[in-house]
């Protein structure tokens, strides 16, 4: 039936009424429709998740958008409930997955209503957005996790610490890896805090802490190096051998900072350990030739 109803739909259609057409009714009330293009995977995006997607919004019979982020290598993560006004857009988050793109056309109830947002968007408007998921982090469980007391945190398993930990290790990833890089030590600091204030109750729950703080202190040395503070960067490349001697990355941030600090003796003693553990490494042979020279 739909079939015949394109064939037989007028020819003086409007362009949001041809995409209408093809799209889904979200919510039931025709506000917000929308369109997969690509699917993404995994589960949808939680609620208060922030988000890290590319966007442009649209007016009908407009060629340019009248926002987009695509002109920006890093769109800024964005926090549902806060950081995304448009209420439609919002909930149409709610039903995207990793990786989707999607076309979404809103309503003005669901968009910037009856009144608009002079001069772009006039009164009454229909907006159409295209929006592409690139990440999200379920910020909800960690902002929820760390409103409560420590002593509430401790009655808490321990897999949902461990959760909201991996959860701000990928904040602080996402950061560091847009050169940010003192938003991306205070992620894993607050983790590293968090892991620290666990009272363990027995040896396995000790063994899980010091599993999940290695990378941390590796992170955060490797943070502190790109801020040109070695002193820092040794302190943290210590507590990561404490917990593995053995560990290659710790060794090797170790001797990067002991280099900074012209202790040469102990970047070659560390950077020999490393690259006896991975001799055809060349970030370690490169930084031994100049330890050396």
């Amino acid at each position: 039936s739909q079939g015949a109803t394109r064939e037989t739909a007028s020819v003086a259609e409007s362009p949001f009424e041809q995409l209408s057409r093809r799209m889904n009714d979200i919510l039931g009330d025709g506000g917000i429709l929308k369109e997969v293009v690509q699917p993404g995977e995994g589960p949808p995006v939680p609620q208060n998740a922030s988000v890290l997607f590319h966007y442009s919004g649209f007016l009908e019979y407009s060629d340019q958008p009248f926002e987009t982020t695509t002109n920006l290598k890093y769109p800024r993560m964005m926090k549902l409930g806060r950081d995304v006004t448009v209420v439609g857009l919002g909930l149409g988050l709610l039903t995207m997955k990793k990786g989707e793109f999607s076309r979404f056309l809103l309503q003005p109830q669901y968009a910037y209503g009856e009144v608009g947002c002079p001069p772009f968007i006039p009164a009454g408007a229909v907006v159409l957005y295209e929006v592409h998921i690139l990440d999200y982090l379920d910020s909800g469980q960690v902002d929820d996790f760390t409103a409560m007391s420590p002593e509430e945190q401790n009655t808490v398993p321990l897999s949902t610490l461990l959760e909201v930990v991996n959860t701000l290790r990928s904040f602080g990833n996402r950061c560091f890896n847009q050169n940010r890089y003192y938003n991306a030590k205070d992620r894993y600091k607050q983790a590293m805090t968090l892991l620290g204030n666990r009272e363990t109750r027995s040896d396995s729950e000790k063994e899980a802490i010091k599993t999940a703080l290695l990378p941390l202190y590796l992170n955060i040395s490797f943070a502190e190096l790109r801020l040109d503070r070695p002193h820092k960067a040794l302190k943290y490349g210590k507590k990561a051998l404490e917990i593995d001697s053995a560990n290659t990355k710790a060794l090797f941030r170790c001797g990067q900072a002991y280099l900074e600090l012209h202790e040469y003796e102990s970047a070659h003693g560390c950077l020999i350990s490393a690259q006896a553990k991975k001799p055809f490494d060349s970030d370690i042979n490169n930084l031994l030739r100049k330890v050396t020279m």
